[in-house]
């Protein structure tokens, strides 16, 4: 999914830009060092009139005018698209990435940085030497959310220190979205699959890869020849292959037992668990069906099923439902289940 940035009606208004510059600028601590030599030769020229203390003055002032050309040469024209992924989960790395562009025709930009802001910790940064003009470049970061639920990326801006390094040119902030995190998915060893899946298969009463027989026709090329047909091509006197009849797993409803209002560390372990069981069993063919109190997810299969289950999960909370009582009813379709203790 590509995010990019929303104008809004403040961004028309002139009136606001100061306020909300497009830029911001502060010194490093070689421009602090830089500014405080200005002023001080400043000061010793009008207090002595002496011509080269005049002349220093001047070089320096004009070094900071030409470096704040050169940085706003090599920032403008840059644009940033972020992708985000579809699909977060809670202690797992997400990759997220940028397109940074530089729309401009002539120039080149140099010098320019991704700073990848975080709450609560440093922020890390992706540097980008030089972009050509009309050039684009992608880049790539992991991201990890503990927690499920929904969370508000802290964002990334542009900035860059070209040319001398006095002074540091900052975009505003962008990629501040709200993003859903799932539940913790984790992975199943080939015994709890086999218990979770089951051993018996049921037909799907059309072509696949199953073990039953589905239909004989005639043998075109490209089949696999062990699907051959010996008897039904002798009496025939033409090859004839066998089409096999396509399996589904057993039809499975996950039903969570209590809140989990009591203890908070168990409900987001059965969350994980209610989720894992989904993305197998979603995986291996199978349809799923979510129920509990106060959540309902109709059976349904393949990976949009998988998405609204697992958003259900994420958007859990024992508080809401309280009150509300439990939605497993007698009268539903019969189902294999899959009990989860909430606490």
């Amino acid at each position: 999914m590509r995010w990019v940035p929303k104008r809004t009606w403040r961004d028309s208004e002139w009136w606001w830009r100061p306020f909300r510059p497009r830029r911001t600028i502060w010194p490093t601590r070689d421009g602090w060092w830089c500014l405080l030599v200005v002023i001080g030769l400043g000061v010793a020229a009008i207090n002595t009139g002496n011509n080269l203390l005049y002349l220093l003055v001047s070089l320096l002032l004009s070094l900071i005018v030409v470096s704040g050309v050169l940085s706003e040469q090599s920032m403008r024209g840059v644009h940033l698209e972020a992708e985000i992924p579809e699909e977060i989960y809670a202690g797992a790395p997400a990759l997220f990435g940028a397109l940074v562009q530089n729309g401009k025709r002539w120039l080149t930009s140099y010098s320019v940085t991704l700073e990848l802001l975080a709450r609560g910790g440093p922020a890390r940064f992706i540097y980008v030497p030089r972009l050509e003009a009309g050039a684009e470049r992608f880049v790539t970061w992991e991201v990890t959310l503990p927690a499920r639920g929904r969370h508000r990326l802290a964002g990334i801006r542009l900035t860059t220190r070209f040319p001398f390094g006095l002074f540091v040119k900052a975009s505003r902030v962008m990629l501040e979205a709200d993003v859903l995190v799932f539940p913790a998915v984790q992975p199943i060893s080939a015994e709890a699959l086999q218990r979770l899946v089951g051993s018996g298969t049921a037909s799907a009463r059309r072509r696949g890869r199953g073990h039953d027989l589905y239909n004989l026709r005639a043998y075109r090329p490209g089949d696999d020849p062990r699907h051959i047909h010996w008897r039904s091509s002798a009496k025939t006197e033409q090859l004839v292959v066998r089409e096999m009849e396509a399996e589904t797993t057993e039809d499975t409803r996950i039903v969570l037992r209590g809140t989990g209002a009591q203890d908070p560390a168990r409900l987001e372990a059965a969350l994980s668990e209610a989720a894992s069981a989904t993305v197998h069993l979603i995986r291996a063919g199978s349809g799923v069906e979510l129920v509990g109190r106060g959540i309902v997810v109709p059976l349904g299969r393949g990976p949009g099923q998988s998405r609204r289950i697992l958003t259900a999960l994420a958007l859990y909370h024992p508080g809401a439902f309280r009150a509300a009582p439990d939605t497993h009813a007698r009268g539903w379709r019969s189902l294999r289940e899959l009990h989860i203790e909430l606490g």
